[in-house]
């Protein structure tokens, strides 16, 4: 990484996103842009206001960064709805990396708008780090996770090309699968035999798909963890990070466009609102 872009908006939220930003960045050599976006949706008078305040914020942040933390920082401010200012510096910078805070959930304002970290996600093509838990130190444990699709294959790939994975000690990755015959309407009439034989067999087939997986990353780097979807994905790859205590999940989101960028309840969307650890998403490209 080269260039990290971090949205702040002053909040202790943010200050998780920065200090978080400012580790990468000393340990990966990299530059910090902070930025700012002022609602512009508001009378004249009280956008100039808070847009000197912001300036004036920015500034003290970016000087601080540079002379306590050896990080070459500069800030930047703008006027837009946050989504939108966000979506419009990253095209425009293009950075190796966004992070941002963990959104606020807002219940309500969620299930009919998404919140600014999910529609900016759904927008952005960098890799959107969302920082959720209070920064301690270095990652000590990265979950990565995978549909074993070509798509996924991408976005790890590009994902070992931000140099976080080597950085971190333990490293595991996970793979999801379903056991088709248990959730139809026949698996009633299955005993409890032959439901156990047929996960297992589900379960040593996933295990098999996954190690080839694996082969075109490059060789088993990493630990290869399967789960059987018992619930939902997003549900069992939560419960595998709280198992494996793993403090960085990261997954890939396939683009979306048109309608499509306005459904909620995509996997990623899911573990998004409810993880308590650091979860990167890597948008994924036409060509993946």
């Amino acid at each position: 990484m080269q260039h990290i872009l971090v949205a702040t908006d002053f909040s202790e939220r943010s200050d998780r996103a920065l200090r978080r930003a400012t580790l990468l960045a000393k340990s990966a050599g990299a530059r910090l842009t902070l930025l700012s976006v002022v609602d512009d949706d508001r009378p004249r008078h009280v956008v100039d206001t808070e847009r000197r305040e912001a300036e004036s914020l920015i500034r003290r942040m970016a000087r601080t960064v540079t002379e306590a933390d050896g990080v070459a920082c500069e800030g930047r401010v703008s006027e837009a709805d946050a989504f939108v200012g966000i979506a419009a510096a990253a095209a425009d910078l293009a950075p190796d990396l966004l992070v941002i805070g963990p959104h606020r959930r807002q219940v309500l304002k969620d299930v009919f708008v998404g919140s600014t970290a999910e529609r900016t996600i759904r927008t952005v093509r960098c890799p959107v780090l969302m920082a959720n838990a209070p920064p301690a130190g270095d990652y000590r444990h990265i979950l990565m996770t995978t549909d074993l699709s070509e798509v996924s294959l991408g976005a790890l790939r590009r994902f070992m090309g931000l140099g976080l994975a080597e950085a971190a000690p333990r490293r595991s990755v996970l793979n999801v699968y379903d056991a088709l015959a248990l959730n139809l309407t026949m698996a009633h009439t299955m005993t409890e035999e032959q439901r156990a034989f047929h996960l297992m067999d589900e379960g040593a087939s996933a295990a098999r798909s996954l190690a080839g997986f694996m082969e075109s990353l490059g060789g088993p780097w990493a630990e290869q963890v399967i789960r059987h979807e018992k619930t939902t994905a997003a549900v069992e790859i939560l419960d595998a990070a709280h198992d494996l205590a793993a403090d960085l999940i990261v997954l890939a989101a396939r683009s979306k466009s048109g309608v499509e960028r306005l459904l909620l309840g995509s996997v990623a969307e899911n573990v998004l609102r409810a993880a308590g650890v650091d979860v990167l998403v890597l948008p994924t490209l036409a060509s993946d």
